[in-house]
């Protein structure tokens, strides 16, 4: 049998450690094998590892997404972290070894923040391959901090390289603006938000209410590392200490042993990396308003997770997230005075539990209206479609 409309794509991505680029990776690529298309997953790994070795939960993360009709292809790598990674000298070998195996009809590049990312285009270019980015760095338009200059910084390097790539996904058009203001061509740019699956990501009962002891919950969810600025969020709820809710801290990062030290609370829940994707929704479900005090974002889908489930809101307006926000489907604050704004904030999340529903409604509808995965997928192949002509695969 022959499918006249399925392609065959090497995806360039990221699948440890944990991040949101491993969840964008794999969610995207998982509802592509659904719909039919072939999918080699191309990532930086041990390639002696298989996935079968893995722990079972970190397995259980993947999604089961390796058939045997679409391997994984396992490049070699020096240094691997959630913020760049440095791959051997032989893996551009074996990369393009690799696309010249599988042929595909398009690759997909969900960057790395890796030195390949600069050879892409050259390598696509000699194999007459059409070549996709999906550009994900933080950012904040107005470099109101260190941080976000600092990343501004990762965006002028590589702005030239972007340029070559046939198309650069996005999350946001401020984002969209940021790198045609560094000279990447606007044809060059297309606008796709990043989606949830709102049929997982749902209100509804939580399994873990419980654990909370009847408490009215406000929760974190993310990385605990300086530009989440989860510090801020701290001192305010140090400050406040809301009578009858409770902070859940749920995530690891290079700051968590600093933080966790520096404020330990009765009001607070350390509950640290959450590797259960069930588990993340019923701490979403349990939760009444989510926080997210970043300095620089791109688009958080830890945030959209949270709309989808029902939650109140509040995140700066660092990168897209008060995009995302915006029109009274949430509270957005500035990336400047996170914590002044933030006491002023709690006390009345606090007292208004009718506001905090309505929020948490209209965060939920704003989903629905416009981050569904699936609105994310049929951008995404109608890019394809674009770029290269359908070409036929066996089944």
């Amino acid at each position: 049998m022959v499918h006249k409309d399925l392609m065959r794509i090497a995806w360039l991505g990221k699948k440890s450690p944990f991040c949101g680029n491993v969840s964008y990776g794999l969610a995207t690529t998982a509802s592509l094998r659904e719909r039919g298309h072939e999918i080699h997953f191309i990532h930086f790994d041990t390639p002696a590892t298989q996935l079968g070795r893995l722990h079972k939960t970190e397995a259980d993360e993947e999604h089961d997404l390796v058939a045997e009709n679409q391997p994984d292809v396992a490049l070699p790598y020096l240094v691997k972290s959630q913020m760049y990674t440095i791959p051997s000298p032989r893996a551009s070998r074996e990369l393009r070894e690799s696309l010249e195996r599988i042929q595909p009809n398009l690759v997909h590049a969900s960057l790395t923040l890796s030195p390949l990312d600069f050879r892409l285009p050259e390598l696509c270019q000699q194999l007459g391959v059409p070549l996709v980015a999906t550009f994900h760095p933080p950012f904040d338009a107005a470099v109101r901090n260190i941080t976000a200059g600092g990343q501004q910084l990762t965006y002028q390097l590589y702005a030239p390289s972007l340029a070559r790539y046939d198309r650069v996904i996005v999350f946001s058009d401020l984002q969209a603006e940021v790198l045609s203001r560094l000279g990447v061509p606007d044809q060059r740019l297309a606008v796709i938000p990043n989606g949830v699956e709102h049929d997982q990501w749902q209100p509804g009962p939580s399994s873990l209410s419980e654990r909370f002891g009847g408490r009215r919950v406000f929760l974190y969810m993310g990385r605990l590392a300086t530009e989440k600025n989860v510090e801020a969020l701290l001192r305010a709820w140090k400050l406040v200490k809301p009578e009858g809710c409770v902070l859940v801290v749920v995530g690891d990062g290079p700051l968590r042993t600093t933080l966790e030290t520096t404020y330990s609370d009765d009001s607070l829940i350390w509950w640290g990396y959450e590797a259960d994707q069930q588990r993340r929704i019923a701490l979403l479900q349990a939760a009444e308003v989510f926080l997210l005090p970043s300095l620089v974002e791109g688009l958080s889908l830890a945030l959209l997770e949270a709309m989808a489930s029902g939650c109140a809101c509040v995140a700066t307006d660092a990168g897209a997230d008060g995009e995302v926000l915006g029109g009274g489907a949430g509270i957005v604050i500035s990336t400047q005075g996170v914590t002044t704004q933030l006491r002023t904030l709690l006390p009345v999340l606090r007292d208004q539990p009718l506001l905090t529903a309505e929020l948490g409604r209209h965060a939920r509808q704003r989903v629905l209206e416009r981050y569904t995965l699936n609105r994310n997928i049929d951008a995404i192949e109608q890019l394809y479609g674009q770029l290269t002509p359908l070409m036929p695969i066996a089944a």
